[in-house]
Order: C-alpha cells, then sequence, then structure tokens
C-alpha cells in the first residue's frame, strides 16, 4: 500500500493473501507524481500480484483532508483476505482515497466481484486533517490466520472504529512515528511485528 507525494501522494493497491513489508513498496513524498508501482520482489514464497497492485498520486494541496479508504472483502471459498486503499486496478475493488476540503464519513469500496466479496465491518474511511502536523504516519498492521488447512493473511491501514481488535494508529501530527500502533486481533487472526510497520511522510 503506498502513499506518494508532496503535493502529491500516492497508495498501493494490495493484495490480501501476500505479506507485506511496508517499507519495501517505496511509499514516499514528493514533488512528482509516480506513474508506475515500485514494490520489494518478495521473499521466494510470496511475489507482487501484478493484478491486484498499483499506485495513485494524490495531490496534497487540494484540500484539508486526506480521505483514507480501506476496503476489505474476503472469498469463503479461497479463505483470502484482500484490503484495497487506493482507486487503481479493478473498478469492483477500488477504495476511493482522495484528498478534499470534506470530510468522508462512509467508506466508498467497490462492490467485489466474484468470489470476493466486501466486509463492511472491516471497511472505513479515515479522515486525516492535513493542517494538524508535519507528518502523515501511515501504518500498518498484518494479521495471520494459520489453522490447517487454512492459510490467510490479513492486513488493515486505516484506524477503523467499527473493529477496534484490528486498528491501527495512522494520524496526522508533528511527531514521526516510529513503531505502529496495531490492535491484538481477534483472536483467530494474530498479529504479525515482522509485517507491521510504520512510514512517517513529512509534509514539508
Amino acid at each position: 500500500m503506498r502513499i506518494h507525494g508532496f503535493p502529491s501522494r500516492r497508495l498501493l493497491h494490495h493484495r490480501g493473501t501476500e505479506p507485506r513489508w511496508p517499507l519495501h513498496d517505496r511509499t514516499n513524498a514528493s514533488n512528482t507524481a509516480e506513474t508506475s508501482r515500485s514494490c520489494g520482489a518478495g521473499d521466494g514464497n510470496f511475489k507482487p500480484s501484478s493484478t491486484w497492485a498499483g499506485v495513485q498520486s494524490l495531490d496534497l494541496s487540494a484540500g484539508r483532508y486526506l480521505n483514507l479508504h480501506q476496503c476489505v472483502y474476503y472469498s469463503d471459498a479461497q479463505h483470502d483476505h484482500i484490503t484495497t486503499v487506493a482507486n487503481v486496478g479493478a473498478p469492483e475493488f477500488a477504495a476511493h482515497s482522495n484528498v478534499s476540503n470534506t470530510p468522508d464519513t462512509t467508506p466508498n469500496c467497490g462492490p467485489g466481484q466474484g468470489q470476493y466479496h466486501l466486509i463492511p465491518l472491516l471497511s472505513d474511511v479515515k479522515a486525516l486533517d492535513l493542517s494538524a502536523g508535519r507528518y502523515v504516519n501511515l501504518q500498518q498492521c498484518v494479521y495471520y490466520y494459520g489453522q490447517s488447512p487454512f492459510n490467510d493473511h490479513f492486513t488493515t491501514v486505516v484506524p477503523t472504529t467499527r473493529d477496534g481488535r484490528s486498528a491501527t494508529g495512522t494520524k496526522v501530527s508533528n511527531t514521526a512515528d516510529t513503531t505502529p500502533t496495531c490492535g491484538t486481533g481477534d483472536g483467530n487472526f494474530t498479529l504479525i511485528p515482522l509485517l507491521s510497520g510504520t512510514k512517517a511522510l513529512s509534509r514539508t
């Protein structure tokens, strides 16, 4: 998942079945809007999925709020979660993150497609007030369910109020976060500290 740029930022659309190393997707702040994604190669078992990966540049000068939408989908047949935060790839899985002078209060998500359906409890939006500080502290929390025969990674970015067990500490402040603040999980999905992280993006 990515955010890019001052004045533009990008968000990476990522696949729920793949572990993510948050600092390896080259999320950054820049005066240049990027048009192609930059992802780590994976660990040999997991690799980027071109179908789900992408980049979205958001102009932070366009409004007061960075409206970060998180859309979570699940396939009962595949026992697989997909989390998106960007409007890239298939529109059925788009998360309509944007910059605006109006704070969004309801997540705007594609309906899902095929075996994957939207999970409203885990989908949410956070209106980050860009006037609140220098840093956009983007946090990623990754959870894992590994009881045979299922192996499912589940990722969150938004500090959702709908299910705090998987909430993150994503926020805007004058302090650069160095460690993520993650919910403890729901008893089935366990937090994976190795794959969770935070990135402080300076707006100046």
